[in-house]
This record gives structure tokens, C-alpha cells and sequence, in this order.
């Protein structure tokens, strides 16, 4: 094979390698929405309804819990599931806000280009979580009575209730688990993954709740066995 052959080969080379990588990138813009071009209207709305579908799925876990237990428990255990889930819920929606002022974060540095910044607020957000998750976890494993004292749980059902509590409070990393992820990939324009991940773990709850509740008849302790 002469130079002039040699030369030619590799310039074919790095074309196709020059048009594999452009159709890459294609398809990950396909994936990830950006702001800073083309439909900002259309761009927002592909965003949005992922977002607001895991948001809705998120809180449905109490409601499915509190659906079944209903359906297969007694009234101590409707009051206690009823209760923890409505505490729990709210938990949740702190950690999902505060991962959302992450995702905001992320998403301007990456529409400034700035990789290095990027790099950092999605490791100071680890960090932050990871602190949050575990203080979190002790003081409810710790003050899981004390809360349901304050409020106001009835005799009856105290016990189970604070049986309940203490099992989803083990679970906080979990949620922060996904909401920091969850915004991560956000910021980066892919709303889809956490949407689809949340509607796998509903469909697990789902399952779980029908499983332990009405087959094995644990009651609120069925909890331990399903993940938030």
C-alpha cells in the first residue's frame, strides 16, 4: 500500500469517526432538553410533565399505603399509616425543594459551560444530602414518639404508628438518594430518567403493599419490606 493510499484510509477513518461522534451527539440532545436553543416553550413543557408525573408518583406512595392498609387492617392501623405517611410526605417535599435549588444550579453552569463549576455543586450537593440523610434518619429513629405526641396520635394506635414512622425514617437516605440524582440529571435536561425510575418504585410499592398487607397480614409493618 503506497503513502498516498495509507493517507487517504486514514482520512476516511477520521471522517466516519468525525460522523459517528456528531450523531452522538444528536442523540444525547435528543435526550436532553436545552434552554439556550430552538423552542424555549416547547423545551419547558417536554421538561415540565416528566417532573410534575414524579412529583404526583412521589406523593402517591402514602395514599397507596394508607389505600391498602385500609382495605386489609383495622382502624388503629388506617390512623397510624394515615398519619406517619401524612409526616413522611412532608419530609419529602423538603428534600425534593431543596434538590431542586441543586437542579436550578447545575443547570446555569452547564448553560454557561462552566464544567468545573458543574463538577463542584454536584459534589458539594453529595455531600449536603449525605449529611442531611443521616441527621435526619437519627433524630426521627430517636424522636419518632415525641413527633407523634405533638401530633396528638391516639392511644390506640401510637404504637404502630411510631412502628411505621421508624421504618420509613430508615428509608431517608433512599429518597435523598433518588431526589439528588434526580436532580443532577435534571439540571443536565433529562427529566425522563427520574420519572421513569419513580414509576418503577411505585410499581414495587404497589406490589409490596398487596404482598405483605393482605398475603402475609403485617399491617403497617409491611412498610419495612417496600422502599420509598
Amino acid at each position: 500500500m503506497t503513502r498516498e493510499n495509507q493517507s487517504e484510509k486514514k482520512m476516511m477513518n477520521k471522517d466516519n469517526a468525525d460522523k459517528k461522534s456528531e450523531k452522538e451527539g444528536l442523540e444525547n440532545q435528543k435526550q436532553e432538553l436545552s434552554f439556550t436553543e430552538g423552542s424555549v416553550f416547547g423545551s419547558m413543557i417536554r421538561f415540565a410533565l416528566p417532573v410534575l408525573g414524579a412529583l404526583i408518583l412521589q406523593a402517591a406512595y402514602g395514599a397507596v399505603d394508607l389505600l391498602v392498609v385500609g382495605q386489609f387492617g383495622d382502624a388503629s392501623s388506617i390512623s397510624a399509616v394515615g398519619t406517619g405517611s401524612a409526616f413522611m410526605q412532608m419530609v419529602t417535599f423538603i428534600i425534593t425543594s431543596l434538590a431542586m435549588g441543586s437542579t436550578v444550579i447545575i443547570g446555569q453552569h452547564i448553560g454557561e459551560k462552566k464544567t468545573k463549576e458543574t463538577g463542584d455543586t454536584v459534589g458539594t450537593t453529595i455531600i449536603l444530602f449525605a449529611m442531611i440523610g443521616i441527621a435526619a434518619t437519627i433524630l426521627l429513629e430517636i424522636f419518632a414518639g415525641s413527633v407523634l405526641h405533638i401530633l396528638q396520635v391516639p392511644e390506640a394506635s401510637l404504637e404502630k404508628a411510631i412502628i411505621y414512622m421508624r421504618i420509613c425514617s430508615a428509608g431517608i437516605l433512599i429518597i435523598i438518594a433518588y431526589n439528588v440524582i434526580s436532580g443532577v440529571l435534571r439540571g443536565v435536561g433529562n427529566a425522563n430518567l427520574p420519572f421513569i425510575f419513580v414509576g418503577i418504585a411505585c410499581v414495587v410499592n404497589i406490589i409490596g403493599d398487596l404482598l405483605f398487607v393482605a398475603v402475609f397480614r403485617m399491617d403497617a409493618r409491611s412498610q419495612y419490606f417496600v422502599p420509598e
